[in-house]
């Protein structure tokens, strides 16, 4: 049941500075009732691991690019509810399963309500050996830089779409791999949602 969605294309020039960005960041743990846009998640997926031609909105140590960008959907305008992979290469997204799965991460999650209730949750997962084969332990060292670049850039995004994110590191690893039927470690969970 493999299902490519293409994503709106990003936009690559927006009101706020990086400046303002900065200074407006803050964790935020509750969201207004309302759906995103498709074009909200685009440019969110996008900051977070997409590309320009052919530069990536992020460093990867030896361009291995161990993490990947999956997407929870429960409340996004033109997209149904379910579990969906980042395409970064088509900038598009593929459907993985077809139920919201809000509430099981949620309750993997600690019972952190945020997740259940923001229209739209972000996982970054990581595939270590990507980079462990090609820089042996000290790869591990990499691939957390790396998804602090990219739990960042989303941040970031999100302040200038005036929309509301928080890092989620506490769960259960095995749970969310399971609940979601990943083989890569989840690192973060980012629900999204209006302010």
């Amino acid at each position: 049941m493999i299902k490519e969605i293409k994503l709106p294309k990003p936009i690559e020039k927006g009101s706020l500075s990086v400046e303002e960005t900065l200074q407006r960041r803050r964790s935020v743990r509750e969201y207004k009732k309302g759906a995103l846009s498709l074009g909200e998640v685009s440019q969110l997926l996008w900051a977070g691991g997409g590309r320009n031609l052919y530069r990536r909105t992020i460093p990867s140590a030896g361009a291995t690019y161990p993490l990947e960008l999956y997407l929870v959907s429960g409340e996004i305008e033109g997209l149904e509810m379910g579990f969906y992979h980042y395409i970064v290469s088509r900038h598009s997204l593929e459907k993985m399963k077809e139920e919201d799965l809000r509430r099981r991460l949620c309750r993997a999650a600690l019972d952190q309500r945020m997740i259940e209730r923001a229209p739209a949750n972000l996982i970054i997962a990581a595939d270590y050996h990507r980079t462990t084969g090609h820089y042996g332990q000290r790869g591990v060292r990499y691939v957390h830089m790396e998804v602090g670049h990219m739990g960042q850039n989303i941040s970031l995004q999100a302040v200038a779409l005036n929309l509301g994110t928080v890092m989620i590191g506490a769960f259960s690893d095995k749970e969310i791999k399971e609940i979601l039927g990943i083989e890569e470690d989840p690192l973060y969970i980012i629900p999204v949602g209006r302010v």
